[in-house]
């Protein structure tokens, strides 16, 4: 019983086989205390970090996010960063289940998963707000 309630609220490597989608463009801005620390692009079928100007004027404030240690490089791949990834809950999990049919959401689809589930966790006090 423990073992398959595990399987239900753990994510594992098949669970976040998702991808961004070639015509999918969105930009995220990662903030925290009201300073936008950073910007998370899709595009291109390819993820994009780069820290904000303004976080630079007070990153002698805040730490580094995990897996960016350079503030002036921007960061490219195909794949969503695991300081990302976990924003995104368990697939399988029955209500994660019921959201993504009834808001019609491709779980394939790391961008759309993002703007459902993205925005706040309990790892961390970041909030991922979609710019607009």
């Amino acid at each position: 019983m423990i073992n398959k309630l595990k399987r239900l609220f753990n994510k594992n490597p098949d669970d976040q086989a998702g991808h961004v989608p070639l015509n999918e463009k969105v930009t995220f801005i990662l903030v925290v205390d009201d300073i936008k620390l950073a910007e998370l692009k899709s595009e291109n079928g390819e993820w994009v970090f780069k820290y904000t100007e303004e976080f630079k004027k007070h990153v002698d404030k805040y730490n580094l996010i995990v897996g960016f240690p350079d503030i002036h490089k921007e960061y490219r791949s195909e794949n969503l960063w695991p300081f990302f990834q976990i924003r995104i809950p368990g697939l399988k999990q029955p209500s994660v289940q019921a959201i993504l049919k009834n808001e019609n959401i491709d779980q394939q689809n790391e961008v759309e998963l993002l703007k459902r589930f993205g925005r706040k966790t309990i790892a961390n006090p970041y909030e991922l707000q979609l710019a607009g």
